[in-house]
């Protein structure tokens, strides 16, 4: 479990790994690239990632974000956050004559794909995950007619599906692992015949956070999640370090949001941070931390991270020249119908 010595003094265990994932991180240089690459505005469909630091960072850098393709101006360029979005969404942006960046996390791409798949072979999919999250609302969009939300236990119970014996899950990727097996074994009692995805749906940055926070929550009387309140995997950190034994955890955005009170009679204190967190604001807590005496830094290790995705295939294009040919096409189709129109005998009947 890392190097967990004891202390006799106030200490401060730090989760490794912590912060950003590959998918974010990939996310959040796709879109600095696109501002260096092709100049301000670039619009991103919904956060390009839930941080609230993030997002403002790169709103001064000149991304612009909003919640509706129809939003951004016809020509510009949009970019698709990590959460992923669904088909209709690509269909709106084409409709709308805007370039495209796809920065959807390749993990949440896999899922959709699956969706995909079991759909065409006419399965029904259970989608594990939380009602109203961009990540379930953009894998719902690949197969509405087969796929079935099941948002934990609870919901169990009221689940129909046509054919017990064609039926497969599949789950949000920022979920507590522990929840959604919980949910898995209940979904087997009902269905025994049900399918599970070919690999793992819950990402390896959630998992290996979640256990660091696990392992450090046996000894920390307090835990610190860096993470803003909109970040799934986040709030998952929270309950899952209350699960683990500490007898109290926190989500903050900032260190100034910490309590001072938080520290009454605690000699422990867990600190960790959201895959959509820059390291930035974890430094911040541990200089606060410092101050009030919480010196002694010990690493919980809980496991190595070395993966790394490529950027979008996108930014190796000049997408200003492609979406300006698309309003140019736009416009001479008008003109098109427009002369076409003022002949006799070439209009409609």
């Amino acid at each position: 479990m890392g190097c967990m010595t004891a202390s006799l003094g106030r200490r401060v265990l730090l989760a490794a790994p912590r912060g950003y994932c590959a998918g974010v991180d990939r996310a959040v240089i796709a879109v600095e690239k696109a501002l260096e690459q092709y100049g301000a505005p670039i619009y991103v469909r919904h956060e390009i990632v839930h941080n609230k630091y993030v997002v403002r960072t790169l709103e001064k850098k000149g991304a612009i974000f909003v919640e509706r393709t129809a939003e951004v101006p016809e020509g510009a360029i949009v970019m698709f956050s990590a959460h992923g979005v669904a088909p209709a969404v690509h269909d709106e942006a084409a409709a709308g004559k805007l370039a495209t960046i796809d920065a959807t996390c390749p993990l949440v791409t896999k899922v959709h794909k699956e969706a995909v798949r079991f759909a065409n072979e006419d399965f029904d999919i259970l989608l594990i995950g939380h009602e109203g999250h961009e990540e379930v609302i953009g894998t719902s969009g690949e197969a509405p007619d087969h796929i079935t939300l099941v948002d934990g236990p609870g919901d169990v119970a009221k689940v129909e599906v046509r054919d017990p014996s064609r039926v497969v899950w599949l789950s949000q990727t920022t979920l507590s692992v522990d929840e959604t097996m919980e949910t898995v074994d209940a979904l087997k009692e009902k269905f025994p015949q049900l399918i599970s995805p070919p690999s793992d749906d819950i990402c390896y940055a959630t998992q290996n956070r979640q256990l660091a926070v696990k392992q450090m929550g046996e000894e920390a009387d307090l835990v610190i999640v860096v993470g803003s309140k909109n970040s799934s995997n986040s709030v998952r950190l929270v309950e899952v370090a209350k699960l683990a034994g500490a007898r109290d955890a926190y989500l903050v955005d900032f260190a100034d949001e910490i309590d001072e009170g938080w520290l009454d009679g605690v000699t422990t204190v867990g600190v960790t941070s959201g895959a959509s967190v820059p390291e930035v604001l974890v430094e911040q807590v541990l200089e606060w931390l410092s101050a009030r005496g919480f010196e002694d830094v010990e690493i919980v290790k809980a496991a190595e991270e070395s993966i790394t995705f490529s950027l979008p295939k996108e930014l190796r294009r000049d997408l200003r020249a492609e979406a300006a040919a698309l309003v140019d096409q736009r416009t001479n189709a008008v003109s098109g119908s427009s002369a076409a129109s003022a002949i006799p005998g070439t209009s409609e009947k």
